[in-house]
C-alpha cells in the first residue's frame, strides 16, 4: 500500500480503536440504547450529504427496503450491544471479542450461503473460537482486567455473550449484504444503513432517555463516537476497500484491539492481563487463517 494508504488504516484502527471509549464514556450516563440511538442517529445526519454525490440516492432509492434493514443487522442491534458489555467488561476485552467479527462471517456465510471454508479457513475457525473459548474460560482473570465495579462473574459473562451476539449479527449483516445488496454504492448502503437504524432504535431511545441531565463530557463522546468512529470511519473504510481491496481492508481488524487496549489503560486505568493478550493473540490468528489472508498450502492441498 502507498504511504497515504497506510495512514488511512492506522487512522481507521486508532478510530474503531476510540470507540469503545467513547461508548463508555457516553453510555455511563445516556445508557446504553440512548448510546447507541444517538450514534446512528448522529452519524445518519453527517452523511446524508453524499446522497448529492452521483449515483448514490438513485441506487439507494432503488434498494430502499434492504439497505434499511441490513443497518438494524450492521448497526442498530450490534452498536447497543456492544454499548451494553463496555459498562460491565473492560474495553480492551471487548475488543478483542470484537476481533471474531470475521469468524462469525465466515461461519454465517458457510451455513447460509453454503460458502464452504478450505481446510485452512476451517482451522482458522476452531483456533478463532477456542480463543474465545479460553477467554471465557478464564475467570480468574476478570477481576485483574478490571471488570466494572467488580461485578460478579454472570453479570461479565452476560456482557461478554453481548460481545458475540453482535458480532453474529455482523456476520449475518454481511451475507445479507452480500445476497441482496451486491453491486449497491457502498455509500448508499453506509448512509442509508445508518438511516435504518436510527429509525429502528428512535423509539427504545427516546423511552429510556436519562432523566437526569447529562454532562457534556458524555455528548462529547457520544457526538465523536457517532461522528469519528463511525460516518468518517466508514468512509475511510470504503475508501481503503475501493484503492487497497477488500482483504487488506478487513486486516484493520487486527489493529483496532491494540488501539483499545492501549485508550483503555491510558484513560480508564484498564489493566491489560496477559491472559487477555494471549487469547487475543490465538484469535487473531484464527481470523487471518478464517478470513484467507493467511493460506496454509498443504491443508489446502490435504482438503
Amino acid at each position: 500500500m502507498s504511504p497515504t494508504l497506510v495512514l488511512e488504516f492506522l487512522l481507521l484502527a486508532a478510530l474503531w480503536g476510540a470507540s469503545f471509549l467513547f461508548m463508555r464514556l457516553g453510555g455511563a450516563e445516556f445508557g446504553a440504547l440512548p448510546t447507541a440511538g444517538l450514534r446512528v442517529a448522529l452519524a445518519a445526519l453527517f452523511l446524508l450529504p453524499v446522497f448529492f454525490i452521483k449515483g448514490v440516492w438513485a441506487d439507494f432509492r432503488s434498494r430502499a427496503r434492504p439497505i434499511l434493514f441490513v443497518g438494524l443487522l450492521n448497526s442498530g442491534i450490534p452498536f447497543a450491544l456492544f454499548a451494553y458489555a463496555v459498562l460491565h467488561i473492560p474495553t480492551g476485552l471487548t475488543s478483542i471479542l470484537n476481533a471474531t467479527v470475521p469468524l462469525s462471517g465466515a461461519l454465517v456465510a458457510w451455513l447460509w450461503l453454503k460458502d464452504r471454508p478450505g481446510g485452512s479457513r476451517m482451522l482458522g475457525l476452531a483456533i478463532g473460537f477456542a480463543g474465545v473459548t479460553l477467554l471465557v474460560i478464564g475467570k480468574s482473570g476478570f477481576s485483574a482486567a478490571g471488570v466494572v465495579s467488580d461485578g460478579p462473574v454472570a453479570s461479565t459473562l452476560i456482557a461478554m455473550g453481548a460481545c458475540l451476539l453482535a458480532t453474529l449479527f455482523y456476520g449475518i449483516a454481511a451475507s445479507f449484504t452480500k445476497r441482496y445488496l451486491t453491486g449497491a454504492h457502498p455509500l448508499a448502503t453506509a448512509t442509508g444503513s445508518q438511516i435504518g437504524a436510527a429509525l429502528g432504535l428512535a423509539f427504545p431511545t427516546a423511552l429510556l432517555w436519562p432523566s437526569q441531565p447529562v454532562s457534556s463530557t458524555a455528548w462529547g463522546a457520544v457526538a465523536a463516537v457517532a461522528l469519528l468512529c463511525t460516518a468518517i470511519a466508514y468512509i475511510i473504510f470504503f475508501h481503503l476497500i475501493e484503492k487497497a481491496g477488500p482483504s487488506r481492508a478487513l486486516t484493520v481488524t487486527f489493529l483496532v484491539p491494540v488501539f483499545a487496549l492501549v485508550y483503555g489503560s491510558v484513560f480508564l486505568n484498564e489493566v491489560i492481563t496477559p491472559w487477555m493478550i494471549g487469547c487475543g493473540v490465538v484469535i487473531v490468528c484464527g481470523t487471518a487463517l478464517s478470513t484467507g489472508l493467511v493460506r496454509l498450502g498443504w491443508l489446502e492441498r490435504a482438503a
